[in-house]
């Protein structure tokens, strides 16, 4: 009647790609991750009652192309200078105002620029 071939013994499934997956899947999850904080930028807080703030205005406002100090543009080099004249001691109250467009890497630029000059007290507000 019907000759059929005889059945083929069956494989076993190799188990060695699906390891070099789960491997390799291992391996790019820990290159991409992050296991820490690469720098932290200290801030002061306020609670937005009152405070015993003294002395001369010094907000820095910052937009995407131009930073002003007290409402008077000035370029970042000549900014810790102009700084200095109008704080009493590094630890002074030094408020930084972002404003439309203006992006984190230049905010972060500015919060280091003063810290090169050691102000210490650098209140980012909103």
């Amino acid at each position: 009647m019907f000759d059929f071939a005889q059945p083929r013994p069956r494989r076993k499934i190799s188990l060695t790609p699906m390891i070099d997956v789960v491997f390799l899947l291992l391996i790019f999850f820990m290159l991409v991750s992050r296991f820490g904080l690469d720098m932290a930028v200290p801030l002061g807080l306020s609670s937005g009652g009152a405070s015993s703030y003294s002395g001369p205005p010094r907000l820095i406002s910052v937009t995407s192309n131009s930073i002003k100090l007290n409402g008077i543009e000035t370029p970042l080099s000549s900014l810790n200078n102009q700084i200095t004249d109008l704080v009493s001691a590094p630890d002074d109250v030094i408020v930084l105002r972002p404003v439309d467009g203006a992006n984190l890497e230049r905010i972060i630029q500015i919060i280091d620029t003063l810290g090169t000059a050691n102000f210490t007290n650098v209140v980012l507000v909103e």
